[in-house]
Order: C-alpha cells, then sequence, then structure tokens
C-alpha cells in the first residue's frame, strides 16, 4: 500500500478539518444559544461563547416546556412511542426479512418492490388510511396509535436492511445445524440472530431515531396535551417568548437520549459498519 506524498497529507487534513466543522459548528451555535441569557430574539450573528452564559432557558423548558407537561412527561412519551416502534419494528420486520432472504415463495418480488416503494414513498402519503383506519380501531389518539403510525414508516426500510444482513450469513451454517437435530427456530435463534445483529442494531437506531424526531405527522394523531412528544414540543415553540433559546435548549436536552442510545450500540454499529466494508 503505498504512502501518501506530503502534500496529499497535508490536503486530506485539511478537508478532514474542513469536515469537522462543517459537523461541528451547528452543534456548537446551538449549544452557544441554548446558554445565551442575553439573546432575546432571533440569533443575527454568530458568536464564539455566549454574551451573558445562563441556564434560564434550561430552567423554563425543564419546568414548561410550552405544554403542559414537564420535560419528563415529554420524554416519557417520546420515549414510550420511539422505543415501541423500534421494537415492533425490528420485531416484525426480522421475521419478514428472513422469509424474504430465505424462502422463495409466489409474489416474492413483487413484495419486495412493493417494500421498496415504501421507503421512497413520503409520509404524508400514508396519513388519510393511517387515519381512517387508527379511527376505525378507535386507537388515533393513543400513544399506542403513535407507535403504529410510525412503525408503518420504519418497517418498509428495516425490512430491507435484515434482509441483506440475513443473506450475509451463510445458508451453510443452517444447514449443518439441520444435520444436528436443529428446528428452524433453533437455527435461526441460535446462528442466524447473532451474526446478524450488527445490522439489527443499525435498524433499531434508525427506527428509533426517526419515530423519535418526527413532529409533523404525529400533530394530526394527538388530540390531548398529554400525548404529546419532545418533537411536536420543539415545533410548538415557535412564537413563544425567547423562543430561539428554548428551543435550542430543549433541542439538547432531548439529544440526550440519542446519545446515550448510540453509546449502547454503538460494538453493533461500528461492526456493522466494519461487515459491510468487508463485504464490498
Amino acid at each position: 500500500m503505498s504512502k501518501l506524498s506530503f502534500r496529499k497529507q497535508i490536503l486530506s487534513q485539511l478537508a478532514l478539518v474542513l469536515i469537522g466543522a462543517f459537523v461541528l459548528l451547528p452543534i456548537w451555535a446551538l449549544l452557544n444559544i441554548s446558554f445565551d441569557g442575553a439573546l432575546k430574539g432571533a440569533p443575527v450573528e454568530l458568536r464564539l461563547f455566549p454574551e451573558e452564559f445562563s441556564l434560564a432557558a434550561y430552567i423554563r423548558v425543564w419546568t414548561d416546556p410550552a405544554q403542559s407537561l414537564n420535560f419528563l412527561g415529554l420524554l416519557r412519551n417520546s420515549l414510550t412511542i420511539s422505543l415501541g416502534a423500534a421494537l415492533l419494528s425490528v420485531i416484525f420486520g426480522m421475521t419478514a426479512a428472513y422469509a424474504f432472504a430465505r424462502f422463495r415463495f409466489p409474489g416474492q418480488r413483487g413484495g419486495l418492490f412493493a417494500l421498496l416503494v415504501g421507503t421512497l414513498l413520503p409520509p404524508v402519503a400514508l396519513m388519510t388510511p393511517l387515519y381512517i383506519l387508527l379511527s376505525q380501531l378507535g386507537i388515533r389518539a393513543t400513544l399506542f396509535g403513535l407507535i403504529v403510525v410510525y412503525t408503518s414508516f420504519t418497517m418498509p426500510f428495516v425490512i430491507w436492511n435484515m434482509r441483506s444482513a440475513f443473506q450475509a450469513v451463510a445458508k451453510e451454517l443452517e444447514e449443518a445445524a439441520f444435520l444436528d437435530g436443529a428446528t428452524l427456530f433453533a437455527s435461526f435463534w441460535r446462528i442466524t440472530l447473532p451474526l446478524a445483529l450488527p445490522s439489527i442494531g443499525v435498524a433499531a437506531l434508525i427506527a428509533f431515531i426517526v419515530s423519535y424526531t418526527e413532529f409533523a405527522i404525529g400533530w394530526l394523531f394527538v388530540e390531548t396535551s398529554s400525548n404529546v412528544t419532545l418533537a411536536m414540543a420543539v415545533s410548538g415553540l415557535m412564537g413563544t417568548s425567547r423562543a430561539w433559546s428554548n428551543m435550542a435548549a430543549l433541542s439538547v436536552l432531548m439529544s440526550i437520549p440519542v446519545v446515550i442510545l448510540f453509546i449502547l450500540l454503538r460494538r453493533y454499529l461500528i461492526s456493522g459498519l466494519l461487515i459491510g466494508a468487508l463485504e464490498d
């Protein structure tokens, strides 16, 4: 493997610095706005440090984030919905993905194509049928109804992602287990599933983030303030007093569970990236 010349190394490092600045600068600006007690309206200039350091915005959104619920109530709703949607997406998507990866049946190609179209459709295209269906079932204005809504959004991606993961597991491993007397479920549970865990972790994280951050469609299925999520509360802060500092503070607090989940799943996520690189 040839080494890079000194000039190429310098250019590569500069490019990485620019990419890092492009990613980190908005995060720094968000933190700056959230801690700036001197900010009264919309920020008009980029400051490296707050003009007046203050935790007032965090105190306001912790106790009264523009809804009847406090921050912990909003967080409870968001985690209930996003974790529920991720769990249902993984459970049901896992069974469907394994069937598409291992079996041949009529309509298989058509089903995969329909799922692919589902990943391309904007969520707004599903609003009307979901509204009618959940209204008929009597669960439209409940947290479980929102879980069903976000599960329908993430299911196509989860199935396609995990289907590729199951296909990457050598079928000979399962056949060897069959020769040793293992059942189909036992071979799946003890062999295929552990080897596909990195991709399942990626799919679960994506399903969680989609459900955790979506708010535009969710408003259609919420009738009471007790079902409002953090993402909805952030959007609802617009037009209120000190809207920008409050939105920045609530966004920072809202990002903490995602960071924690990423840290917990980092081993599986890194493994999934390495497996993808090796397969390529």
